[in-house]
C-alpha cells in the first residue's frame, strides 16, 4: 500500500496456570504468557525485492530482531544478513538495484537515525549518514535512480532537513535543496524537488511551487482547520499531475488529482464519515488503483476495474482486513497481510497473474489456538452530540451472544491512544489481549482529536486538552457503567505518550472515576513540554501553538498550566505506576520526573520505572516485558484480576525502579541486585 506523505510530524503481541495477586490462587485460570503476546514477532514487514526473485521480512537473532533474505521460491531457506544485538531493526526496504537494503535505526531511542545501505551478498553496510546527532530521514526513492536515493538530514541546521542525493553503493552524496525554512518537501521520480510546505503564524500551512528558475511562489494555502487532513502526497507517471488529500470545501479528506497546467482539481474518491486512509497506485504507471476508508473498519474503493477481479478473489482467501503491502515492479507478485481480532496477521503471496494467493506464514504461531478476545466495534455518543468510534473487547466466555455486553459488570482499563493525531482500529491489539485474558474489560475510544474522521472531528480538540478531549473518554466511562460493562469501582485508565497524559489528567481531574493508573511517558506539564520540543519539531511549533496552546505567552501559560496534571497533584487520591524512557526526545524524561518530585514531596505514593536505553516507547522487547510484567502485577493489585509472576521476565532489561518498588507486589525482590 503506498504511504501517504504527512506534511508534518505526528504526536506524533503454550498457554500457562498464573498466580494472582498477593500470591492468591488464580482459581484455575490459564493465562496466555506475556512473552507470547508482547515478545518479538515470528516475522515481519514482509517485502519482495523489485524483480520479485527474492524475499525479506525481519525476524529474531538471538533474541534481537534482524533483517533475513530468501529466495522468493523457497521462503524456508531465508538467512540472517544482518546481526545486530541491541535494540534491533525495525524499519528497512528494498532499494531498485535488487542488491541491496537499505535500513534506519537509532541509539537507545534518541530518534537521531541513521541509514545504512546493505549488500545482502556481503552482508556488508554502510553507514550513509555517520554523523553523530543527526537525523536523517529518507525522502524519495526511485526506479529510474536505482543505485541512489534523496535523503533529508539536519547536519547543517538542526530544526531544517536539507535534501542530499546519495549514491547506495559509494556513500557519495550531494547536496540537493538546503532548506530555507520548510517543514518538508515534495520530490519526483526524476529527484527534482517540486514543492515545498511551511505552517503558517496561525497553525495552518501554504504549499509552494518551485518554478523552472529555481523560485518560490505560493501553490495551496491550507487553512488551520484543513492542516491535518489537507497535503499533497506524490505525482502521476508523467509528473504534470499532482496528487492531493483535500478537505478543502468538505469535512472528511477527499482523494483529488490537479492538473498542474491547467490548475483543475478533480475529486477522485471521498466518503462522508471518513478521511482516506490508505491509497494503492500501480508500481510504475503510478495510477491510483484503488483508496481506503477506515470508519469502524477498513472499506477499499477500486478505482481502476482491473483490479475489480483481484480484490473480489483476495475478499475470499481468509477472514479479515487486507492491505496489499508489497508489488514488484513488473506487478506480477504481490505481499497481501490479512489482519485479525483474533490471530495473528496472515502472510501471502499472490501471484497477480494466476489470481492465486500462497500462505507464506503468521506474524505469531505461538498465538495459534489461544483463546483470544473479539474486538467490538462500538458508537459512544459525547455529551455535545458527537459519535466517538470505540473498540470494545471483553474476557472470552463473558459476552452473552453478540451483543458485546457480559453477564455482569467487569473490571475495566481505558487504554488510551496516543497522538493525540492518531487512531485506534479494529483487529488484533496485544494489550486488548492481554488485558481481557486477566479478565478485564478493555475500551479504547476516538476521543476528538483522533485522526481518519474528518476534520470537524479533529478541530474540535483545539486546545482542549485535559477540556472536552478528556470529557469524552470520561463520557465513554459512563457509557460503560450505564451499559452495565464496567464496575464503577474498578476502573483503570492507561496509556502512553497523549495516552499517557490522559492518565494522568484522569488521577488528577477526575481521580473519583479511576481505581488507579498507567501512565507511559505522558506530559505532565504542557509548558515545558512545549518549551523542550526536538529542534525539527520547531518548523511546526505554530501548528501545536494552535492546538495545544501557547507556551510563549503569559496568558497561554496560564491556560498551559490550568490543563496540566502537575498543578494538581494533591487531587491524587489512587495509585499510579510511571515509566519512562530516558532518551525520550517527544516527552523529555523531565516530564516524569517533574510529576513523581512533586507526588514524592506531598507523601503520594508512586511507583516510577525507567529505562537508561529506551525513548519514546519501549522498542526493546526485554523492556516491554518487563514493565508490563510490573503494570499487570499493579493492574491485579488494584482491579482484582488474576496475574501472572514476573518470573524470568526481568532478565536481559535494563530496567530501573527509582521509586516505589515496594509498593508492588513481587517487584521490589525480582530486581537485579546492584
Amino acid at each position: 500500500m503506498t504511504k501517504l506523505r504527512p506534511i508534518a510530524v505526528a504526536l506524533a503481541v503454550a498457554a500457562l496456570v498464573a498466580v494472582a495477586h498477593a500470591g492468591e490462587p488464580a482459581k484455575g485460570k490459564t493465562l496466555i504468557p506475556r512473552d507470547v503476546l508482547f515478545g518479538n514477532p515470528d516475522r515481519a514487514a514482509v517485502r519482495l525485492s523489485p524483480d520479485g526473485k527474492q524475499l525479506a521480512y525481519i525476524a529474531p537473532l538471538d533474541g534481537v530482531m534482524n533483517i533475513w533474505v530468501a529466495p522468493a521460491a523457497d521462503p524456508n531457506a531465508a538467512k540472517a544478513i544482518t546481526h545486530d544485538k541491541g535494540r534491533g531493526i525495525r524499519s528497512y526496504f528494498w532499494a531498485f538495484t535488487n542488491q541491496h537494503i537499505l535500513y534506519l535505526q537509532d541509539k537507545d531511542g534518541d530518534e537521531n537515525w541513521r541509514i545504512y545501505s546493505l549488500d545482502p551478498r556481503s552482508g556488508e553496510a554502510k553507514d550513509l549518514t555517520p554523523a553523530k546527532g543527526v537525523q536523517a530521514r529518507i525522502q524519495e526513492v526511485s526506479e529510474k535512480h536505482p543505485a541512489e536515493i534523496l535523503i533529508a538530514l539536519n547536519d547543517r541546521n538542526p530544526q531544517l532537513h536539507d535534501i542530499y542525493r546519495v549514491n547506495i553503493e559509494t556513500g557519495d552524496k550531494k547536496l540537493v535543496m538546503e532548506n530555507e525554512g520548510y517543514v518538508g518537501y515534495l520530490t519526483d521520480d526524476d529527484y527534482a524537488v517540486r514543492f515545498a510546505t511551511r505552517v503558517t503564524p496561525d497553525g495552518g500551512s501554504e504549499v509552494l511551487e518551485r518554478t523552472p528558475q529555481g523560485e518560490w511562489k505560493s501553490f495551496m494555502k491550507i487553512g488551520q482547520d484543513d492542516s491535518l487532513t489537507t497535503e499533497p502526497t506524490g505525482f502521476d507517471k508523467t509528473g504534470q499531475v499532482l496528487y492531493v488529500i483535500d478537505s478543502r470545501d468538505r469535512n472528511t479528506s477527499a482523494f483529488a488529482t490537479i492538473d498542474l497546467k491547467s490548475s483543475k482539481e478533480t475529486i477522485v474518491a471521498e466518503d462522508p464519515r471518513a478521511d482516506i486512509s490508505g491509497v494503492l497506485a500501480h508500481p510504475t504507471e503510478k495510477t491510483i488503483q484503488a483508496v481506503a476508508f477506515t470508519y469502524q473498519r477498513k472499506q477499499w474503493k477500486i478505482l481502476d476495474p482491473a483490479l475489480e477481479a483481484d480484490f473480489t478473489y483476495l475478499r475470499t482467501v481468509t477472514d479479515g482486513d487486507f492491505d496489499v503491502i508489497n508489488r514488484t515492479l513488473d506487478d506480477k507478485q504481490w505481499i497481501v497481510a490479512y489482519e485479525m481480532d483474533t490471530g495473528p496477521v496472515r502472510y501471502y503471496q499472490y501471484d497477480h497473474s494466476a489470481k492465486k494467493a500462497t500462505f507464506l506464514f503468521t506474524n505469531r504461531k505461538a498465538l495459534d489456538g489461544l483463546p483470544l478476545a473479539k474486538m467490538h466495534p462500538v458508537i459512544i455518543k459525547s455529551r455535545d452530540g458527537l459519535d466517538l468510534i470505540s473498540y470494545l473487547t471483553l474476557p472470552v466466555g463473558t459476552a452473552q451472544g453478540d451483543t458485546a455486553r457480559p453477564a455482569q459488570p467487569l473490571p475495566m482499563v481505558l487504554y488510551v491512544h496516543g497522538g493525540p493525531w492518531y487512531r485506534d482500529d479494529w483487529g488484533y491489539e496485544p494489550y486488548h489481549q492481554w488485558l481481557a485474558n486477566r479478565g478485564y474489560a478493555v475500551l479504547s475510544v476516538n476521543f476528538r482529536g483522533s485522526t481518519g474522521l474528518g476534520k470537524q472531528f479533529i478541530n474540535a480538540a483545539n486546545l482542549q486538552w485535559g477540556g472536552k478531549m478528556h470529557d469524552d473518554l470520561v463520557d465513554a466511562v459512563k457509557w460503560a457503567i450505564a451499559e452495565k460493562i464496567a464496575d464503577p469501582k474498578k476502573i483503570a485508565i492507561m496509556g502512553g505518550s497523549y495516552g499517557g497524559y490522559a492518565t494522568l489528567v484522569g488521577m488528577t481531574f477526575t481521580p473519583e472515576l479511576f481505581a488507579c493508573g498507567v501512565d507511559i511517558c505522558g506530559p505532565s506539564n504542557l509548558v515545558t513540554f512545549m518549551e523542550a520540543v526536538p529542534p525539527y519539531w520547531k518548523p511546526i511549533l505554530d501548528m501545536f501553538v494552535a492546538r495545544i496552546g501557547n507556551h510563549q505567552t503569559e496568558d497561554g501559560k496560564k491556560f498551559l498550566m490550568e490543563r496540566s496534571p502537575i498543578t494538581r497533584v494533591d487531587k491524587i487520591a489512587e495509585p499510579l505506576l510511571i515509566g519512562q524512557g530516558a532518551n525520550d526526545p517527544r516527552v523529555k524524561q523531565d516530564e516524569s520526573d517533574q510529576i513523581v518530585k512533586a507526588m514524592q514531596a506531598k507523601k503520594i505514593p508512586v511507583t516510577y520505572v525507567l529505562f537508561p536505553d529506551e525513548g519514546h516507547g519501549f522498542a526493546r522487547p526485554e523492556n516491554r516485558l518487563a514493565f508490563n510484567a510490573i503494570a499487570e502485577l499493579f493492574l491485579a493489585q488494584h482491579l482484582g484480576g488474576p496475574a501472572q509472576p514476573i518470573g524470568e521476565d526481568f532478565k536481559g532489561s535494563s530496567i530501573g525502579v527509582p521509586s516505589g518498588a515496594a509498593d508492588v507486589p513481587g517487584v521490589k525482590d525480582a530486581l537485579p541486585k546492584s
